[in-house]
């Protein structure tokens, strides 16, 4: 490895031993990067010193920011970091706020320092900031004032977390402060390619996140991967959407791809399936990146907002359902791009364009990256045969001190925890996670195909399924719905969901017991979680 940049030597310690690591693939032209990389200089500093720095990058509904202005104040908050907060290179700091101007220039700030960013979501309480900040050792926090309560809450058992700073506050310490009183100059971090620059904590599907550690390099490359290929965006694009910025999803989708392209991008705190239709009508946005819930939520309302300046549409979080991607395309006439990532990968590493879509597919593995499906020997399984999904390219999973990281990676190849099958021509087919498939009776049913079936259901706003104990079949599955306005959770409905799978799927895959709630468990990111809905 290139010496490192840092001299709290926590991360470099920490990484899984190298053969742990999957294989690193970096074939593609544009993925042969320098031995020496800042991301923060690729995406900010060059953009303003090629010129780019009157055009604007971030929109909000209170105003506008230009590349000029966020390269000032990310300066002035990483002097605040260094000179104000003691940051040392490699230290890591906790990064807490919604998706605002503050928290994308607190995160440029934390690049160009040499410190490593620990972004969390909005929504975490005291207990996971604890384990996150122990798990890390984490020594600094920069934090919105309105998230202060949990983040105080978890400061006595949190003794590595030394200096913490807030922004928009008026305090005479307050981060907004101490940077007006900072040069908006900066001399980036020399990082290595391959020094850590942020651990992202898996957002919690299965109840134990883990640490991944991603590389400055890994930030670019996942910029010259999948925007590159499947949206080819150019410097007039506006990005909206509803992912946070602690999500990975969220911080390609909503700023380091935008960036990387010299566009633009609106950053709204809070959206609702109304609101970000009147942001992306406001704002002329042209991308759109949000989870298959919201494009499910939103189809209802689209011919009420115009919409004319859309051309994108990523999803990604969870499986998108056909019954939604049809249901959206019936209302807006744009092909939702469909996609995998993994919090491991750092993002999307299966999916394609509008023109190449494929019913019922998540897409291709997209250029730098490889894909198969592999049985419990590690061998390609057959066309149309389910297996374990396993990928490589120029990003990989390396978690943070975790002996998980051995199931994760496997003769060199990421293994997702998600099964799939490939068609002959290279397209891939989800059928569930591999800890969601549920065998009853000797059948092996996925989950998601039932949700599925059940989506197309005109009931049916959401529902989620899972495999249930039983004593005669040992489990069966067992499906939680959520009705739509109109619709009576009796008995009647019961019949008639059960009836409307048997007609769509195999009928031995129907839903033996069918639970209605007003509402799904899920993840701040929107993913469904299972585990939850598995407990009595």
């Amino acid at each position: 490895m290139t010496r490192s940049a840092y001299v709290d030597t926590f991360a470099r310690d920490n990484l899984p031993p190298r053969a742990q690591w999957p294989e690193l693939l970096f074939e593609l032209p544009e993925l042969q990067y320098p031995t020496r990389l800042n991301c923060a200089t690729e995406l900010l500093d060059r953009m303003v010193a090629d010129g780019r720095g009157d055009r604007i990058v971030l929109r909000t509904p209170d105003g506008q920011c230009t590349y000029a202005q966020l390269l000032a104040q990310a300066n002035r908050i990483a002097n605040v970091l260094v000179q104000d907060m003691g940051l040392r290179r490699g230290n890591r700091v906790l990064l807490r706020g919604p998706n605002n101007p503050m928290m994308a220039a607190c995160w440029f700030a934390i690049m160009k320092a040499g410190g490593i960013c620990v972004a969390t979501m909005p929504l975490l309480r005291a207990k996971e900031l604890t384990d996150i900040v122990r798990k890390a050792e984490i020594s600094h926090a920069l934090c919105d004032r309105r998230l202060d309560a949990d983040l105080k809450a978890a400061l006595p058992a949190c003794p590595t977390l030394r200096a913490v700073s807030y922004w928009y506050d008026d305090a005479a310490d307050a981060l907004d402060t101490l940077a007006a009183l900072q040069a908006a100059s900066f001399r980036n971090v020399a990082t290595a390619a391959e020094d850590v620059a942020l651990i992202a904590f898996t957002s919690g599907t299965t109840g134990m996140p883990k640490g991944t550690m991603h590389f400055h390099r890994d930030v670019i490359a996942m910029c010259d991967c999948f925007p590159r290929s499947c949206l080819q965006p150019s410097a007039d694009d506006i990005f909206c959407g509803t992912p946070p910025l602690a999500f990975t999803f969220g911080l390609g989708g909503l700023l380091c791809f935008p960036m990387r392209f010299g566009a633009s991008v609106v950053l709204v705190e809070k959206l609702a399936p109304d609101t970000l239709l009147e942001t992306v009508q406001r704002f002329g946005a042209t991308t759109l990146f949000t989870a298959p819930t919201m494009y499910r939520a939103t189809a209802a309302l689209a011919p009420r907002f115009d919409l004319r300046s859309l051309r994108k549409c990523v999803s990604a979080g969870e499986a998108l359902p056909d019954a939604t991607r049809q249901l959206f395309k019936q209302a807006t006439g744009i092909e939702i791009i469909d996609g995998i990532g993994a919090t491991e990968m750092a993002h999307i590493f299966i999916s394609h364009t509008p023109e190449r879509v494929r019913r019922g597919a998540t897409g291709y593995a997209i250029p730098g990256y490889r894909a198969a499906v592999l049985d419990d020997a590690g061998r390609p399984c057959r066309p149309g045969a389910i297996g374990r999904l396993a990928v490589k390219g120029p990003t990989g999973c390396r978690y943070l001190a975790d002996a998980r990281q051995a199931q994760y990676v496997q003769d060199g190849w990421n293994l997702t925890g998600d099964a799939y099958a490939m068609d002959a021509d290279g397209y891939f087919y989800y059928q569930a996670r591999t800890d969601d498939m549920i065998i009853s009776a000797g059948y092996n049913i996925a989950g998601p195909e039932v949700e599925g079936a059940l989506l197309t259901h005109a009931a049916v706003a959401e529902c989620g399924v899972v495999g249930w104990p039983d004593e005669e079949r040992g489990t069966i599955v067992k499906a939680f719905v959520v009705l739509r306005p109109g619709y009576a959770p009796d008995d009647a409905m019961v019949a008639a969901l059960q009836g409307h799978v048997k007609q769509a799927i195999a009928p031995y895959k129907y839903p033996r017991a069918i639970e209605f709630r007003e509402a799904l468990p899920r993840t701040e990111t929107g993913k469904l979680q299972r585990f939850r809905l598995r407990q009595p």
